[in-house]
């Protein structure tokens, strides 16, 4: 039995971290059977982040290795068919999710006043005192120190919101009528995006970055029927 490692869930979806996420959307869609232990004990991850699994005594850290190694064991029954220009495609819409418009949420979240007024009860409000008080600020300075050295927390606001809404944009062309981001069949790509996209479109916070994903009708209608085929009793954790 594969037992994954996230954080607790949060702001109504089964995990606030789009990494964890988009581990859970896999396992769901490729059927697995896994269980899930919530825990904010980064310091037994094998990488000091999470999500991480145990299989069957098989430690395995990070989302994307963590599914190299599930289609080397299991099989890919997701992305068997896929063409080389369709991987590449994913593999495009996967680095702007994670190494671009991943740091444009994570700023509005634990930068701006309104996102820290959302983050720190929904992240820590269920650590004892004084863990919920000293916690959050040593993992807000450190997410600061992050952005800084990633470059995207060197910008104004308006400018980090620039630099997002245009990955949304993005999104939306390439998705364009589509049913899935790769056609008719989803495919690993869509746990990606349905994760990231759901961390923006169905959490409550108001940004400029979810006002330009909003204004998408194909991007809802996707992070929708995701949610309806992979979570059918709602965005709620298992």
């Amino acid at each position: 039995m594969i037992t994954l490692y996230q954080f607790p869930p949060a702001f109504g979806l089964p995990n606030a971290s789009p990494f964890c996420l988009k581990l859970e959307l896999y396992l769901c869609m490729t059927g697995l059977p896994y269980r899930n232990r919530y825990t904010l004990e980064l310091h037994k991850a094998p990488k000091g982040k999470l999500p991480w699994i145990d299989d069957d005594g098989t430690a395995v850290a990070d989302s994307g290795l963590i599914i190299v190694y599930l289609k080397g064991k299991y099989g890919d029954t997701l992305d068997h068919a896929l063409t080389p220009v369709q991987r590449a495609t994913a593999l495009a819409i996967t680095r702007l999710l994670e190494e671009h418009l991943y740091w444009t949420v994570l700023h509005d979240r634990w930068v701006s006043a309104a996102g820290w007024e959302l983050t720190r009860p929904g992240f820590f409000g269920a650590m004892p005192w004084p863990l919920r008080v000293i916690v959050p600020i040593v993992a807000r300075r450190g997410i600061r120190a992050e952005l800084r050295g990633h470059g995207m927390g060197r910008h104004a606001p308006e400018q980090i919101h620039a630099l997002g809404i245009a990955d949304v944009d993005a999104l939306a062309t390439l998705l364009g009528e589509q049913e899935y981001f790769l056609g008719s069949q989803a495919t690993s790509v869509d746990a990606v995006a349905a994760a990231f996209l759901a961390n923006i479109l169905m959490v409550p916070l108001e940004t400029p970055i979810k006002l330009a994903a909003a204004a998408h009708p194909n991007l809802v209608a996707y992070c929708r029927r995701m949610a309806q085929r992979y979570f059918p009793e709602g965005y709620s954790p298992r």
